[in-house]
Formats: structure tokens, C-alpha cells, sequence
């Protein structure tokens, strides 16, 4: 068996340029993938693409909206064609939302936003990299939610909704690809450690809330959030790349269907 856990593996991952997006597809090139990174912002891709390269590794980049059906359809079509197949795919797209605001002050439009935004693109990305895999070639989809789609706390409807209706649409596609040899699996981490310093939304994201409490952001994630988790720590960006690479992988070849809990323990399943 090779050393490499994802040796000739072809990746697609949408996000790409964005924290965690960045953090898996330079560990999934390390372990020997050919990664296809997609995203709406051609420097953050590029920079991307030029740490993967200066480590040997093989890339290549695209422009591309999820949220745009056609246009997502069109890129996995190409990149089946150009490597032969999808092996793995990761949706790591973000969507700005609000936390913090209760329903009295919620309008629709808030609370629709990381709905529509977040499922839109899982659905999107989805149904187009699904044909080209399974049918004697494994395939493998991963998806990310929250440990608002379990909590019940305030001030998080539009994102606590969006959380869980990513995690059932993973295990009802789990059930409905099975079939076809393809595995579906969700990733939950909390909030990252490192990722507002990586260039995550999250940074402008928490910033109002922790703001409110006098707290700067940094002081919001390891004073506040991570307090309310069993290690008492929120996961960092190499903990969720490494786990994905690992679930990508042949050697997990029996998970699917599940939700992975990466919150550092916000909450036990």
C-alpha cells in the first residue's frame, strides 16, 4: 500500500482560495491528489496554487460561482474529461450571514441567506461531480456544517437551519449513492482556531458579537467559544485538512453517511 493516502486521487475542491478550502487542498496534494481548486477569486486560488506547486505537488484553477448551476456543471465536466474521472470532492464555500440577531429583529431575507446560500451550493456541486464517480471507481463527497445544527441557542436561525439541512442532505445522499459506490460524508468543526488570521469570513463574521462583549475576536474564539467544548479548544485548519485526507481516503472506506464531529466536543452525538 502506498504511503500516500490519496495517491492518484483526482480532487475537486470549491473554495479553494478560502481558509479551510486552502488547508485541505494542500494536504490533499501532499498525499499525492491532483487537485482542481475552484472559486470566485483568482489571487487567493493563485496563491493557492503556487504554495501546492512549490511543494511538488499537482494543481489547477478555476473561476467558478456555485451558486451558479450551469457554470458548476460545466467545470466538472471539464476536469472529468481532463483527468478521467472525479475521485473526491469538497465544498468548503462560505456565505456571510448573521449571528446574534433574534427573530424579532431577523428579517427573512437574514434568515434565508445561509439557507439558500449554503444548500444551493452543496446541491450544486453535488449533482454535478456525482456522475463522473462510483461505478467501479470509489467516489467520495464532503460536506461542512456547524455545531449550530444541534445546539439550541439564540440569536442563530438562518445559520442553525442551514447547519442541519447540510447534514441531513449528506446522509440522505449517502443513502441514494450508496449504490453507485460513492461514500458521503460530513465534517463538523466549531469555529477555527486559526482561521480568521488565514483570511476566513469568520473574522468579519464574529467581529459584531465579540465587539458587543468587549472582546476582541481572538478573545471571543479561545475565552468564549472554546470554553464551551469538552477539550476546552476549537479545531485548527491542519486538524480538519488531515481528517478530510483521512475520510477521502481508502482506509475509510467503510464511513459514510455520518457526520464527523471535529467541534473539539461542543456537543456528543
Amino acid at each position: 500500500m502506498s504511503g500516500l493516502l490519496l495517491k492518484d486521487k483526482n480532487a475537486v475542491i470549491y473554495g479553494g482560495g478560502g481558509a479551510i478550502g486552502a488547508a485541505v487542498a494542500r494536504v490533499f496534494a501532499r498525499e499525492g491528489a491532483r487537485v482542481f481548486i475552484a472559486g470566485r477569486t483568482q489571487a487567493k486560488l493563485d496563491a493557492v496554487a503556487r504554495d501546492i506547486a512549490a511543494e511538488g505537488g499537482t494543481v489547477e484553477t478555476a473561476l467558478v460561482d456555485v451558486l451558479d448551476q450551469q457554470a458548476v456543471e460545466k467545470h466538472a465536466d471539464a476536469v472529468a474529461a481532463t483527468a478521467g474521472g472525479i475521485d473526491v470532492a469538497l465544498n468548503a464555500v462560505s456565505v456571510m450571514h448573521d449571528q446574534g440577531t433574534l427573530l424579532a429583529d431577523l428579517s427573512l431575507e437574514e434568515f434565508m441567506r445561509p439557507i439558500d446560500g449554503f444548500l444551493r451550493a452543496l446541491f450544486n456541486t453535488s449533482k454535478a461531480v456525482a456522475p463522473h464517480m462510483g461505478r467501479g471507481r470509489p467516489g467520495v463527497i464532503l460536506t461542512l456544517s456547524e455545531p449550530a445544527s444541534k445546539l439550541a441557542v439564540g440569536g442563530v436561525l438562518g445559520h442553525a437551519v442551514s447547519a442541519a439541512g447540510k447534514e441531513a442532505f449528506s446522509r440522505v445522499l449517502a443513502a441514494e449513492l450508496a449504490p453507485d459506490g460513492i461514500r458521503v460524508i460530513g465534517i463538523r468543526p466549531h469555529a477555527v482556531a486559526d482561521a480568521p488570521e488565514a483570511g476566513s469570513y469568520t473574522k468579519d463574521l464574529f467581529k459584531p458579537v465579540a465587539g458587543a462583549a468587549g472582546q476582541s475576536v481572538r478573545e471571543f474564539l479561545e475565552d468564549g467559544l472554546a470554553q464551551g467544548t469538552l477539550l476546552k479548544r476549537l479545531p485548527a485548519l491542519s486538524e480538519i485538512a488531515e481528517t478530510a485526507a483521512f475520510l477521502a481516503s481508502d482506509r475509510a472506506g467503510v464511513v459514510t453517511g455520518t457526520i464527523v464531529n471535529l467541534s473539539g466536543g461542543a456537543l456528543v452525538d
